[in-house]
This record gives C-alpha cells, sequence and structure tokens, in this order.
C-alpha cells in the first residue's frame, strides 16, 4: 500500500477524450472445427461514415474464435442479396455461410438490411433490418455480429458491449493513469478519466451508466463513482485505511466493498440510497475482492481466514459464511458464471498464476490459461469469455480466453500497460 500512496500526485482531469491508440487484436488460438464464413463487402455506397462495416463483422466472428472467415480478395464474387448468389461458387470455396448487406443514409441516421445465407440448403436463415437512433457504423456491425453469433451458436452475442480497465503511460518521465472505456474489441477508446495517481478496480453498474472505481488522488484509496452521461463524479467512501473493491449489485441498489474502518478489511455493503453501511463480515483475518452472484442473494469474496487465499461466499440476508474452494494454495479475485454454476477466479498451481474456473457442484478446477501472472478475470455477459490481465515480456497486456479455454486471444496496447479489465454487462 505504501508504494501505491507515493504516487499520488496532483488530479488531471480528461472529460470524454477520445485516445488515438488502441488495443490490437490477436487470435491465439480457436476452435477445433470452426464454421467456415464468408461476410462479403456491404453495400455502403455515398455514406458520411466510411468504417467498413463488413470488415468489422468479419473481425467479431473471427474473434470469438468459433468462425474461418474467407479472405474477400479470393471471393469469386461479391453479391449484395441473396438473389445475386451463385451458390456453386461458395460451394466449391467450401463455405458454410454467406453474410450479405446494405447500408441506407437518411437524415444523419443509418440503417442496415443485413442476410444470413446457409450455403448448402440454398435459403436465408436468418435476416434482420435496424436503424439504432444516434448509432454509428460500428454499433450497426456489431449488432450484425451479434445475430449471426447467436443463430449459429445457439449463444447471445456480446459484441456490442463495452470494457472499461486501466491504462498506465509514462508522461514526463512520471505515470499516468487512465480509466478507460472501449468496444469489447479494443477499438473505440475513450478516456473516462486520468490522474497522476493510481486508478484501480473498475466496476459497472447494472446498468452500464455509471462506473466505480479507486482513486489515490487524494493520497489515500477512495472509492468513486463516475456517471458516464454527465461525467459528475462522486466520492462513496474516505475512510482511514483501505477503501477497496466495490462491486455494484444486480440491482444496482447497493454496493459491496471492502473497507478497515473497524481495524481490519472486511466485507461491507453501502446503500446507494440511504448511504447506510452494513458490515458483512466478521473476522480476523483479511476479507476481500467481493462479486455478487447473477441473483443477489450471495457476495462471493477471497479470505486467508484458512491461512491461504481462499474463495468464500456470504449470504446477503443471514450472514451465513461458506468455503467454497479447496484445491489448491492460492485462489482469488473471484467472479460467478452467468448461469450460476461456475466461479472463475485466479489459480495459482506449481508456483505460476492462471486463470481457472469450478464448477461449484463438483468443486472441480480447470485451468483455462497457460501463461504466468494472470490476474483480474472478468466474464462476458453472455457468460463464453473471461478476459483477464497479464504479462507479454515486460508490458501489461490484457487477453481472453473461452470458458472452455479452446479458444485465446490478446488485446495488447500500443501506448501502456493495461490491467483490471471490468466488462459491462448487456444494456437494453
Amino acid at each position: 500500500m505504501k508504494k501505491l500512496l507515493s504516487f499520488a500526485a496532483p488530479l488531471l482531469l480528461l472529460v470524454a477524450s477520445s485516445v488515438s491508440a488502441q488495443l490490437v487484436v490477436e487470435v491465439t488460438s480457436g476452435n477445433d472445427k470452426p464454421i467456415k464464413i464468408a461476410v462479403v463487402p456491404f453495400d455502403q455506397q455515398n455514406l458520411s461514415e466510411r468504417t467498413d462495416v463488413a470488415s468489422v463483422v468479419e473481425s467479431d466472428l473471427v474473434r470469438s474464435g468459433q468462425f474461418v472467415a474467407t479472405d474477400r480478395d479470393s471471393m469469386l464474387s461479391k453479391p449484395i442479396s441473396v438473389q445475386e448468389v451463385a451458390y456453386r461458387d461458395w460451394r466449391l470455396m467450401s463455405v458454410d455461410y454467406l453474410v450479405l448487406g446494405r447500408i441506407n443514409e437518411q437524415g444523419g441516421q443509418f440503417a442496415i438490411t443485413y442476410e444470413l445465407v446457409d450455403v448448402s440448403a440454398q435459403r436465408v436463415h436468418d435476416r434482420g433490418i435496424t436503424s439504432i437512433p444516434g448509432a454509428e457504423l460500428r454499433d450497426l456491425a456489431h449488432w450484425v455480429s451479434d445475430r449471426v453469433y447467436e443463430k449459429l451458436t445457439g449463444f447471445k452475442g456480446a459484441f456490442g458491449t463495452n470494457i472499461a480497465f486501466v491504462k498506465e503511460k509514462n508522461v514526463g518521465g512520471e505515470p499516468l493513469y487512465q480509466l478507460i472505456k472501449a468496444d469489447a474489441d479494443g477499438a473505440r477508446e475513450h478516456v473516462i478519466y486520468e490522474s497522476r495517481a493510481p486508478l484501480m478496480s473498475p466496476s459497472w453498474s447494472p446498468d452500464a451508466s455509471q462506473i466505480a472505481y479507486v482513486s489515490f488522488e487524494s493520497g489515500r484509496p477512495r472509492i468513486m463513482k463516475h456517471d458516464l452521461t454527465t461525467n459528475n463524479r462522486e466520492q462513496l467512501t474516505n475512510f482511514k485505511g483501505l477503501n477497496s473493491s466495490p462491486a455494484w449489485s444486480p440491482k444496482g441498489d447497493k454496493m459491496a466493498m471492502v473497507l478497515s474502518r473497524d481495524g481490519n478489511p472486511e466485507i461491507y455493503l453501502l446503500d446507494l440510497t440511504t448511504r447506510q453501511f452494513t458490515r458483512m463480515t466478521r473476522h480476523y483475518a483479511i476479507d476481500t475482492e467481493p462479486t455478487w452472484t447473477h441473483d443477489g442473494e450471495y457476495i462471493i469474496f477471497t479470505s486467508n481466514r484458512s491461512s491461504k487465499p481462499q474463495i468464500y461466499q456470504v449470504h446477503v440476508e443471514t450472514g451465513v459464511v461458506e468455503r467454497l474452494t479447496f484445491e489448491g494454495e492460492y485462489n482469488a479475485r473471484p467472479r460467478a458464471t452467468l448461469d450460476g454454476k461456475g466461479l472463475v477466479f485466479v489459480h495459482q498451481r506449481d508456483s505460476v498464476f492462471h486463470i481457472a474456473v469450478q464448477d461449484i457442484a463438483s468443486g472441480r478446477i480447470f485451468v483455462l490459461t497457460k501463461t504466468s501472472l494472470d490476474e483480474s478475470p472478468t466474464v462476458s455477459p453472455n457468460g463464453r469469455t473471461v478476459m483477464y490481465a497479464t504479462k507479454r515480456g515486460d508490458q501489461g497486456i490484457l487477453a481472453a480466453v473461452s470458458v472452455d479455454g479452446g479458444v485465446k486471444i490478446n488485446l495488447p496496447a500500443s501506448d501502456g500497460d493495461v490491467r483490471e479489465p471490468a466488462w459491462a454487462p448487456y444494456v437494453d
């Protein structure tokens, strides 16, 4: 903690700033039997925005590891509607599905029509049209990707969601910390806040309109709440000692956090309406890193009350504590899977820190990553992908792995170290 406090420096506020250097997606392994798809260039002539929608859709689908795409330069034809499809050409290229589309613009608003064509059956497998008020072409591309992904895998897509993370850069010989919001693929980086003092532990509200985080700008940790619509910041805690690990409840009315206001790090609940605190754990050991189950009935946390860090849960209503992990000497930073059947966490094996998933019913642990120094896992809102922080050489990068371990990607930044990812929920 003293090391972090030494970085405290004058605050720099950068409201709603854009960043030119973004994460770069590198797919390092994928599904053994991917779906062969061809995303044909969309008809998008004479538009005020020049984003290549088909390219974004292709990148989304390939990044999932479930698809392999046909290079557009090798396409024998480039239809924009099903009536123009020469099925024999695509069968010769062993393509399973075609994605076709066209975009119109009227009054500065875009409308997109897309078709998913089954080459073998020679029919339209899915068709859709949408016009999202205020949407950019990249938003429409993610909409298409989500539709295709769900139709062909049976799982809801998460390409249109956002992530938040912390980036550290060297500016003028001193560290500069940025809290950044971006698309799930790392595009459209957007600085929410920046400071010469460390920023940590971003946590999304259930409606993705706010982010809570820890800031050291005053010389000690404080939990802040940042409204992404108004850019208003509000201090939630400033007690002596620890103020850390904010975690919004599924309903958004409460926030779990770690406070040492009573002398020992414990899990507390803050009622965001009444601003009343409720202490949830009482133990001489360190209780930290709270997260919620998706039904809001339990708070899962890390504790060394068994001498080594292990994962526990406390029932919000009764206060009953139960241990969840038993395999290995170190299990920490838990996150529940969407279906409530699994836990994702940092697991130490052979003196190396990996990301692992545990089936809660059986207690079996499956290690997802083979890299070292893996930390800070966050689960996609569809429960299919885990994003985490790791190291590549001396650089801190983000990486992602599917929950079955079959698909792996890296998202390195070109201008700094990135860490502490937080995946935003779906927004209606």
